[in-house]
């Protein structure tokens, strides 16, 4: 159902938000298995479910996102509720404040059913957390949710909310939506804010919403972002004027074929309804995901100076933490320089298009328990390969969207990544939206 359905049934009397939230809640409770939840706040949100209906029926109504069930990655301040970050060294933390975003949320109607798993302390993209299980994916429990934001992609997957938050350092809201087949919107670089949430990378964390389609992506958009305008456009009517860039270089090299023509299948898709495609050639991407993994290594070891017991640490998270010790100064900063170098080149590429369209990921979920992967005979390691076609934007700031485009023939879903100009969250959304009805309703 629809965001504008439930909207009318709410509105009509037909449901109740108490209803609504039940749902939600019951639904929770059958997908357990999923370990997408840290906590249930089962309580709170019924509490909250009757003050919404209250308010609707005196006549206050807040927008498309009143009573609409959601649930938030467990490193967002929730006041009273506790926030783990998925790790032990937060596991009986209680803010006593809501993080920014998750007030303006629930100013704007939304109603959190509880805290989502995640891979811990949001430094991976498996979901595989020692401390509180790894997060199956709902549409084959025997593969990965993809991470950081495993549980949020499982969540909505599963049908247990529409809407999620998650955060993106390197790919970790694209990636599990790649994964679980749904919609997932990485905004550019500090316009949304990020007061009252865990931080993994202070110059790479972004906060973006997750969820059934990108009209809810849109909607979270207009009350979450720090620059106030209309996130949620109207379809386009057609894509004539649109300047579509597929790349050239690094983006399809290496993909795996199913991928492949699905991506390419989308774009030519929106060719055939207007748009404007041309090859481009992007910066050395290969390069930037270098400088933007040592930026990370050193600012995710900055974080925990003091740490030394390796015991509240999985096995990957320590190592990283480790590696990030080993960072000198002078290589952090010559990574900031070479970084500032990538933005310029970028300002180029957008200069003749107005989007890029790629792969999210070089390969659809893999098995649960898989260290490696094959692409077209060679080995990958699953991490390097899930973060190669997104990681980079972290770095550079612009808006990223992955957006389901297809499936495979053996039924898992296929991610189509749309990166767009800094600032141009707007516009990204409402090509993605377009591209979303075409695929939907093709003639």
């Amino acid at each position: 159902m629809t965001i504008r359905q439930l909207g009318a049934d709410l509105r009509s009397g037909r449901i109740s938000c108490v209803d609504l939230i039940e749902q939600s809640l019951v639904r929770a409770r059958e997908h357990g298995d999923l370990r997408a939840f840290i906590t249930v706040t089962d309580e709170e949100a019924r509490a909250e479910a009757a003050e919404r209906d209250r308010e609707l029926r005196q006549g206050l109504d807040r927008g498309p996102l009143h009573g609409i069930p959601i649930a938030l990655k467990d490193l967002f301040y929730t006041n009273g509720i506790r926030t783990t970050g998925g790790s032990l060294l937060y596991k009986d933390f209680v803010p006593d404040y809501d993080a920014d975003v998750v007030a303006r949320l629930r100013e704007a109607g939304a109603i959190s059913i509880g805290k989502l798993n995640l891979h811990e302390l949001a430094f991976g993209i498996t979901s595989r957390n020692p401390h509180f299980g790894t997060v199956l994916n709902p549409v084959d429990k025997t593969r990965l949710a993809g991470g950081s934001s495993g549980g949020s992609g499982a969540a909505i997957a599963a049908g247990i909310v529409p809407m999620a938050l998650g955060t993106d350092t390197g790919g970790s809201i694209r990636i599990p939506a790649s994964y679980c087949g749904i919609v997932g919107l990485k905004p550019s670089y500090g316009l949304v804010s990020r007061r009252g949430v865990l931080p993994l990378g202070f110059t790479l964390d972004h906060v973006g919403p997750m969820g059934t389609s990108v009209e809810y992506c849109a909607l979270a958009m207009n009350a979450m972002a720090d620059v106030q305008q209309e996130y949620n456009l109207p379809p386009l009517a057609d894509f004539k004027g649109i300047r579509i860039g597929l790349p050239r270089n690094f983006f399809f090299d290496n993909v795996d074929e199913s991928v492949a023509n699905a991506v390419k299948n989308a774009i030519g898709r929106m060719q055939t309804a207007g748009a404007q495609v041309s090859e481009v050639l992007v910066p050395d991407f290969a390069e930037l995901n270098t400088v933007s993994h040592m930026i990370l290594l050193a600012e995710f070891a900055s974080l925990h100076p003091g740490a030394r017991d390796r015991s509240r640490f999985g096995n990957d998270v320590w190592a990283l933490l480790e590696q990030g010790r080993m960072v000198a100064a002078h290589e952090y900063i010559n990574a900031q320089r070479l970084r500032q170098l990538f933005r310029e080149e970028m300002r180029g590429v957008w200069k003749n298009i107005d989007v890029l369209a790629t792969p999210t990921t070089p390969i659809v979920a893999p098995p649960a328990e898989a260290k490696t992967i094959r692409i077209h005979g060679q080995e990958e390691g699953v991490r390097p390969a899930s973060t190669r076609l997104v990681r980079a934007v972290n770095c550079t700031g612009e808006p990223a969207l992955s957006m389901p485009c297809g499936k495979t023939p053996e039924g898992l879903p296929v991610g189509l990544q749309l990166i767009g100009p800094i600032r141009s969250d707007a516009r990204l959304l409402q090509i993605a939206k377009s591209l979303e009805s075409l695929l939907e309703h093709p003639n």
